[in-house]
């Protein structure tokens, strides 16, 4: 975890900034951040609160809030499946200091699990005492690994979980209409939805977005989840008496980038952070028709016995968005029962396999995104419950063009009076709306059209037909119709 990457996430300093801090802090010696401050970058209050942010590191093992016994068997886990011969070894597999890994051990070879063999050490650096498991600890490691597989860094106490999840709240981040501006450049969107989208996200309320199909719900959400642009820290894994619950997730949880050309010695101070803990972006979770509610609670792992974290609590401080909402398989009231308690209390409630029940704090954006009407999803009771109800409607001719105009040009294309009232002559023929997937649907097909011909990309009578025929389909009587889109 390091202080360079962190600084340049939360738009502190830029990474030219970091690279310019690495070669001063090469000539001169030193911290990172005294670098930092000597070039008048940043004050040493503001890297003092950066590093004050960050989860503190333990210094012992009742600082971990996991019972000494939980932290041994991962330890011995460690050694028995991965092979772990050194403390160094152990510690940075469980993300804990070598102290407390230190004396875990020395825990281990009182109790006869482990025993110490010959000095090694590996490039030059200092020799290690390298440890092995007797053969009492082989068949204790083997008694472990029934009751339970998980070998990672340690958890985080559930108490520490919570108390995280109030302090990274969504609402702790004020987005500003500059910043809605800029993450919509490039999108033609009304000024007027843009006045009304603010405050929704402002608020961390549920959000309700629906209108016709093709006209940007879906985009909306997805920028709304980016434009966040604090850091948040995400455990690995959450402590539930005893029983471990993943909740960092690569394939949802974006890591801090790498800020390239850093030299060593600019980590955050390994002994104030805890490193059981990822340096992540606000994360936004996207599920749609295959969402249900069976997804919204602990799944349980009966082979290797631990717990896998929700998708909505892996959205914690972040956004969820539930896409083509009322498609699902399971019923929209089924789903929208499930959301009452979390979207009134903002505490969610989750079930152990074995029937207990775990408080969560529930902090995150949840964005229901339909193409149907909302009296035909929610009674007025669930209504009331969320705050911001945004429409998206079919685009003012004038937008229209204006979007097709852009699209055409960006894909190399000539946009001439002729070609745009053939294809809205072809739109209104077939009773169809206007919406803003037509102009990206009609260019790429014909890019496509054009490449089979070999010929330069251009709208053509023939290919724009083609396009048209393609976005409508013949009904049974000649006729044509919209087809439906999201």
């Amino acid at each position: 975890m390091k202080l360079g990457n962190i600084l340049v996430a939360k738009g502190l300093i830029s990474a030219d900034d970091i690279n310019r801090a690495s070669e001063h802090q090469a000539a001169n010696g030193g911290r990172l951040g005294d670098s930092i401050v000597a070039l008048g970058l940043l004050t040493k209050e503001q890297i003092d609160r950066v590093l004050e942010q960050a989860p503190q590191a333990p210094l012992s093992i009742t600082e971990t809030g996991i019972d000494a016994a939980f932290l041994l068997e991962l330890a011995i886990k460690g050694m028995y499946t991965e092979n772990l011969e050194t403390a160094s070894q152990i510690a940075e597999a469980l993300k804990l200091s070598s102290s407390i890994i230190n004396n875990l051990m020395q825990e281990a070879k009182e109790r006869k699990l482990v025993e110490a063999l010959a000095s090694s050490s590996v490039g030059g650096s200092m020799a290690e005492l390298r440890l092995s498991l007797t053969r009492a600890g082989r068949e204790w490691a083997v008694d472990v690994m029934k009751r339970g597989q998980y070998f990672g860094p340690a958890p985080v106490s559930l108490s520490d979980f919570q108390e995280r999840i109030q302090m990274q709240r969504v609402t702790n981040e004020h987005v500003t209409r500059s910043m809605l501006d800029e993450a919509f450049n490039g999108l033609v969107m009304t000024d007027r939805f843009i006045s009304r989208l603010g405050p929704a996200i402002n608020s961390g309320n549920a959000i309700l977005i629906y209108g016709p199909a093709g006209n940007g719900k879906t985009t909306v959400a997805e920028i709304v989840g980016k434009v966040f642009q604090n850091v948040i820290y995400v455990p690995y894994c959450v402590d539930i008496d005893g029983e471990v619950m993943k909740v960092f997730d690569p394939t949802i949880h974006q890591k801090v980038e790498e800020v390239s050309d850093q030299s060593g010695g600019n980590n955050l101070r390994r002994s104030r952070v805890d490193m059981r803990w990822v340096a992540c972006y606000r994360p936004m979770v996207i599920t749609g028709g295959e969402l249900t509610i069976e997804m919204l609670d602990l799944k349980y792992n009966t082979v290797a016995k631990f717990y896998e974290a929700p998708l909505h609590i892996k959205a914690l401080n972040g956004t969820f968005l539930i896409d083509d909402f009322g498609r699902q398989r399971a019923k929209p009231e089924d789903i929208l029962n499930r959301w009452i308690v979390p979207l009134n209390s903002r505490v969610d409630y989750l079930t152990t396999h074995s029937g207990k029940s775990i408080m969560i704090p529930f902090d995150e954006i949840v964005i229901f995104s339909t193409n149907m009407h909302p009296d035909d999803l929610m009674d007025p009771a669930f209504q009331r419950r969320i705050g911001y109800k945004l429409e998206t409607v079919e685009p003012p001719e004038d937008l229209f063009i204006k979007v097709f105009v852009s699209m055409a040009k960006k894909s190399g294309l000539a946009l001439t009076q002729e070609i745009y009232k053939l294809i809205i002559d072809g739109i209104r023929t077939n009773g169809a709306p206007l919406a803003y997937f037509q102009p990206k649907f009609i260019v790429e097909q014909v890019l496509a059209s054009c490449k089979f011909e070999e010929i330069k990309p251009q709208f053509t009578v023939d290919n724009v037909n083609d396009a048209l025929a393609n976005l409508f389909i013949k009904k049974p009587d000649g006729k044509m119709f919209g087809v439906k889109r999201s």
